[in-house]
């Protein structure tokens, strides 16, 4: 995890002063307790969670959102102003500061999306089969969710064929029991420093 941390610090900044990495996979691959790790690997870099942008009637339409929230104030040098979701309350919050850190990460289902590559210094997706990650997701929030989980598929599905991430990964990430493998991904033939 060290290594790649310098790896990923030794970059060229994507966004403004940034190297924003995305931190890709189905929902239940791992995508949140590898980018915590991650983070805690490059000194507390901060990590972005999709699921703030995203909401009950935009799961995956928050492109125009990112953009404003994000890459806008990032390009300029300036602080993000996220407005997070509330998945309970189904309401945006109260804007909250992220700084334009060295390196931030994005993780989230999308994270690697088309509207959001041309801004990233590097791209990673949890290689996790969909069915199997689905399988954690559901056990991690319980039955009571089962209702929006069916849903979820089917719009993450719909998502992935339409703007695939995967082929555009930098690197692949494997989890292996505690550990995890970092290969180079389908995306790493267009760049040299891996």
């Amino acid at each position: 995890m060290h290594d790649l941390a310098a790896r990923l610090r030794g970059l060229p900044p994507s966004l403004g002063p940034v190297r924003l990495i995305g931190v890709d996979g189905h929902a239940g691959s791992g995508k949140s307790t590898f980018a915590a790790r991650l983070a805690q690997a490059l000194g507390g870099a901060p990590v972005l969670h999709l699921d703030d942008i995203a909401s009950h009637e935009r799961l995956f339409d928050w492109a125009d959102r990112f953009t404003a929230q994000v890459v806008e104030p990032f390009g300029r040098g300036e602080d993000a102003h996220l407005t997070p979701y509330d998945w309970r309350a189904r309401a945006f919050g109260a804007p909250c500061p992220l700084p334009p850190a060295p390196v931030v990460l994005i993780e989230g289902v999308g994270a690697g999306r088309r509207a959001l590559r041309p801004h990233l210094a590097r791209l990673l997706w949890m290689e996790v089969p969909a069915a199997e990650a689905w399988r954690r997701g559901r056990l991690r929030d319980g039955p009571e969710q089962g209702e929006f989980w069916d849903g979820w598929v089917a719009a993450e599905r719909a998502h992935f064929a339409a703007d695939p991430s995967r082929p555009h990964a930098d690197l692949l990430v494997l989890r292996i029991r505690e550990e995890y493998e970092v290969l180079p991904g389908p995306g790493a033939a267009r760049t040299t420093d891996l």
